[in-house]
């Protein structure tokens, strides 16, 4: 896949090819020729991706731009993403395919066709009909990575309801606090769920958070790890029993026929402080963007079994394993457990095992398994994979590197993708006929208009870093913040509100070929002695040595420098930490990255604070090193 770069001299650094057989299977095979079109006649591109949807009414508008922020889509269209997602699925023979294929971290199996999933999505809307749960209202979801989360979300959108599903890993403040803003009358968890070895009791966070939340009439509990639970009568019920009900087994449940614009789910961002911000999103917009970013970007073929490897508590979950593989008609892959567990061999067993044959992960996690070196990987069979992904936060060229070697044999492109909850999907990602340079998003995908600017928002030079921002609105995008337009306006687009921008709030460079590097947050940006320097930067030259295998870098206040560097780091497997080393880290960082950047400190730690989704938590570092409180830690993975 890696080509001489002396042929090709308009490249600038390393570049990877993809390999004939991907390239002549694709679903897009020219990019810049699509990219212009898609820009030249924005609603007209998007139009023709409506249309590889079922609707029930054709939207009168593609777009409606008259109260900018705040853009309509496909105004005037009936759609539910249900629809699309299973109903029409049941009409071709896709009714008897793999809709989803699930396993437990004990070890557990479950197996659902389109037609299975459609009986148990129908069974669990008709009971929360019967609970008076209507078009508008918002149902919480707090539950492990089980299919009855899938079917749970589902449910909620083929009534027309919004769901809000909080993360399972959220304390009881944080789980409160998200039901208490979505005035919640229903909630939907679990007794517990599975995590390396060890049960995680929702029911009693459940219980804790109800107390303040006087909204929660309802609460249906999933029996998943068997253990006793308070359940109280008149609210709590078990979901086994209400979906062998008559009145859930009735003949199936008809979809609710929704407005494009009306609410699908509310998913709250967890900010580090302030309060969470609920970002909407909505039935035909995200239902068209979801699915088309999906089919363009993964090159999805009716054989495919996909796995994306996060958590439907996260956005990635909901546009990528929930609604745009479901839309495409895809076998969707589901895991509940860690990555790890019991051995760093689970997941080279899982694809081998099932036949995986696109991979979707973050740059921690696969950082975490490369930790543990190439024999793990190396004992099983992965040639299904055609091809890989990444998401989450920048990918460091070293993990890019093993990932694309070790993982797909130097085979299979790596989609590494730049998007947010607030997009909905994909902004910035390669398509598979796309010369990768590791560590690079690439480009736009269709119909967006990217900008990397500095605060006057004027386009910085080719190499320079500045403030990503998007000229151009997207139907997948969050329609406003739940119950706060105005603090939607204050963090998305006051900024550049002249020039109606939407400000990502990350740091980036474009190289003169136009692919976009990912620098980080803004907020994860240390200033050393007036410098601005990326952790990730840092982060990704730690890696880059042969002992590394994680890192993290913040910066702590100096008396000289304004800040000076600290970087913790976890070290390969059998490598010795000591003082030396730490000396030789600092140097290859100045060698890598400049002698500004060298860290004043290496400490080798065995962990580091991460949530179940993978990013580095930098705030508990600071919060330790300073003596601070660290404050809410129930996100964190351990």
């Amino acid at each position: 896949m890696k080509q001489d770069q002396s042929k090709t001299p308009a490249m600038e650094g390393e570049v990877f090819y993809p390999p004939k057989n991907i390239t002549r299977r694709a679903n897009v095979k020219d990019y810049d020729q699509l990219y212009k079109q898609s820009i030249e006649d924005r609603e007209g591109f998007w139009a023709e991706q409506a249309k590889r949807l079922k609707w029930y009414k054709k939207w009168d508008k593609v777009l409606d731009d008259s109260k900018k922020p705040f853009y309509k889509w496909f105004v005037g269209g009936k759609i539910n993403i249900i629809q699309n997602a299973i109903d029409r699925h049941l009409h071709t023979w896709r009714r008897n395919k793999l809709a989803l294929i699930w396993e437990g971290e004990p070890g557990d199996l479950r197996t659902f066709s389109y037609h299975a999933l459609n009986r148990e999505v129908s069974k669990f809307a008709n009971i929360l009909r019967s609970m008076g749960v209507k078009k508008g209202d918002i149902v919480t979801i707090y539950m492990p990575q089980i299919p009855e989360l899938a079917f749970s979300m589902l449910a909620c959108a083929k009534i027309g309801a919004a769901h809000s599903v909080v993360y399972g890993g959220f304390s009881v403040e944080a789980l409160a606090e998200r039901i208490a803003d979505a005035k919640s009358r229903v909630l939907v968890t679990a007794d517990g769920g599975w995590r390396r070895g060890k049960i995680n009791d929702l029911k009693n966070i459940v219980d804790e958070a109800i107390k303040r939340s006087p909204t929660i009439e309802s609460c249906i509990v999933v029996k998943r790890t068997g253990q006793e639970v308070y359940m109280e009568s008149g609210r709590d019920f078990w979901y086994h029993d209400l979906i062998t009900l008559p009145i859930a087994c009735t003949n199936g449940c008809e979809t609710e026929k929704t407005d494009a614009e009306d609410p699908l789910f509310i998913l709250y961002t967890s900010g580090t402080t302030g309060k969470p911000k609920g970002l909407v999103h909505t039935h035909g917009g995200y239902s068209v963007y979801t699915s088309t970013t999906h089919n363009y970007v993964f090159d999805i073929k009716e054989e495919d079994r996909w796995w994306c490897a996060a958590d439907p508590g996260w956005i990635t979950g909901h546009s990528y394993i929930v609604y745009g593989p479901l839309i495409n008609g895809a076998t969707v892959m589901m895991y509940e457990g860690a990555p790890n567990y019991p051995y760093p061999n689970r997941w080279w067993q899982m694809i081998e095992k099932y036949g995986i044959t696109i991979l979707y992960t973050s740059p921690t996690a696969i950082r975490g398994l490369m930790r543990f070196g190439d024999e793990w990987p190396k004992r099983y069979n992965l040639s299904s994979l055609r091809l890989l992904g990444s998401v989450g936060e920048p990918i460091n060229p070293e993990a890019w590197r093993w990932y694309h070697t070790v993982i797909g044999d130097n085979k299979c492109p790596i989609m590494d993708t730049w998007w947010q909850t607030e997009t909905g999907g994909f902004l910035i990602t390669p398509l598979p006929i796309t010369p990768l340079k590791p560590g690079s998003a690439t480009k736009p995908f269709f119909g967006n208009e990217v900008a990397v600017v500095d605060d006057n928002g004027n386009e910085v030079k080719t190499g320079e870093e500045g403030k990503l921002v998007i000229k151009s609105p997207w139907p997948g995008m969050a329609r406003t913040i739940y119950g706060d337009p105005d603090r939607f306006i204050e963090t998305y687009w006051k900024d550049f509100e002249k020039q109606g921008w939407y400000k990502a709030g990350d740091s980036a460079r474009v190289d003169k070929d136009g692919y976009y590097w990912i620098i980080g947050r803004i907020d994860d940006v240390i200033k050393v002695s007036g410098y601005r320097l990326g952790t990730a930067e840092i982060e990704s030259a730690l890696v880059s040595h042969s002992a590394v295998s994680e890192a993290a870098a913040i910066g702590l206040p100096h008396e000289l420098k304004g800040n000076a560097i600290h970087a913790f780091v976890i070290l390969k497997a059998g490598t010795e930490a000591t003082p030396q080393l730490a000396n030789e880290l600092r140097n290859h960082v100045a060698s890598e990255v400049g002698p500004i950047a060298k860290p004043e400190d290496v400490t080798f730690v065995d962990t580091l604070p991460k949530t179940r989704s993978g990013k580095i938590m930098r705030r508990v570092l600071k919060a330790k090193a300073l003596g601070q409180d660290v404050g809410d830690l129930s996100t964190l993975e351990e």
